[in-house]
């Protein structure tokens, strides 16, 4: 795609010769059709001459997004560039030098705000060409260089609103890559978290969760429910707000079926019948509930969080599947570490647990099939 930029005399031009002539195309060039020629070039370029791209064109890629953006095209390109500059898929990070020369890229581009901010005004754009590769770009310096991006999101206005936005995007494959994106961005900074959630990420992500299928989701199940337990660890503020929003009454639907031994999920199965992706899925949506109830938590909010689980029938629920068959052993052992930190201290649960008989016949209080789990190797609870 780039020969029309090549040498004279019959001599192939060095990758870094042909990226320095289709830089001079983009930036002195009068007609948008050559500048576009010029800039999908230097896009299929981008990869295979990463440092010379790098270092000849950040600064007329970012050019292109702060003064052509009403020409989808052009942003596409020089987003896709970028991309392709500041990370490398896995092939590539088998290569020596490419990861480090990805982030030493990422490192120099969101040491200027404004270029952290041009990519932010492109998620802005409804149109996928521009809207897709923007999403794509974030989410790597995400990744890359967390610390920066996130400050410089947090200095442009409206910045988390505007990707929390992404999540009502009607198209699936959009809304996806905004959920990756929101998982990178909600790790470590509380400041962020808190915005998030005034942006009313909680009920956005349950009711993804709840379209996507709940437990017997796909891995759009597995990152909503990473960036739930992203909000909600060591952030007693956000714990609260999920509480006394009543979004713990809207867990129990995600249990529905896992005391049963039906199967209808997505993924390899394992020997118990349960996808290996739902099995990741509901270990996750333990997680979510052990950080509500953490002894790491201050005693009244931890306390607070028990009385809902048990007054919503999560408890309930839980100690269903302590009974039922056919639940793989590693769901078992992570629902009984939940219930016992569901119950640890508070007096009302663990009255409940103790009432609880499990379908043996005749019937066995749930506490006594537990003890003997313990010493039953084959048959984890025996009684269903």
């Amino acid at each position: 795609q780039a020969s029309g930029a090549g040498g004279a005399g019959g001599e192939a031009p060095s990758g870094a010769d042909t990226v320095e002539k289709l830089c001079h195309r983009l930036e002195s060039s009068t007609l948008i059709d050559d500048r576009r020629d010029a800039l999908r070039a230097i896009k299929s370029l981008s990869k295979k001459f990463r440092l010379e791209v790098g270092t000849q064109a950040m600064r007329l890629l970012c050019d292109v997004l702060e003064k052509d953006r009403s020409d989808p095209d052009l942003c596409s390109y020089s987003l896709e560039s970028l991309l392709n500059i500041v990370s490398c898929d896995p092939q590539e990070e088998a290569e020596p030098g490419q990861a480090e020369l990805c982030s030493q890229f990422a490192e120099i581009f969101v040491k200027q705000s404004a270029n952290v901010h041009l990519v932010l005004e492109c998620i802005d754009e409804t149109d996928s060409r521009v809207r897709v590769p923007a999403l794509r770009a974030l989410a790597a310096l995400l990744e890359s260089q967390t610390k920066a991006t996130q400050e410089h999101i947090l200095t442009f206005p409206q910045g988390c609103g505007r990707l929390i936005d992404v999540l009502t995007d009607q198209r699936e494959y959009v809304r996806n890559l905004g959920i990756l994106l929101l998982v990178h961005l909600t790790r470590t900074n509380t400041n962020i978290q808190k915005i998030i959630v005034f942006e009313d990420a909680f009920p956005r992500l349950l009711e993804i969760i709840s379209a996507e299928g709940c437990s017997h989701g796909g891995v759009v199940v597995e990152d909503c429910l990473r960036i739930l337990l992203n909000l909600l660890r060591s952030n007693p503020p956000n714990q609260t707000l999920f509480r006394e929003n009543s979004y713990i009454a809207q867990l129990p639907v995600f249990f529905e079926d896992a005391d049963s031994g039906d199967e209808g999920g997505a993924g390899g199965s394992d020997a118990e019948g349960w996808s290996t992706q739902r099995v990741t899925n509901v270990l996750q949506m333990l997680s979510v509930i052990r950080v509500l109830v953490s002894p790491q938590n201050a005693s009244q909010n931890t306390r607070a969080s028990q009385r809902a689980i048990l007054q919503c029938g999560l408890l309930a629920r839980l100690t269903a599947i302590l009974m039922a068959s056919g639940v793989p052993a590693e769901v078992l052992a992570e629902t009984i570490n939940t219930v016992a930190e569901c119950i640890r201290g508070y007096e009302e649960a663990q009255k409940f647990l103790a009432a609880v008989e499990a379908p043996a016949n005749p019937p066995r209080p749930a506490i006594v099939v537990l003890l003997i789990s313990m010493v039953n190797e084959k048959q984890p609870f025996p009684c269903a």
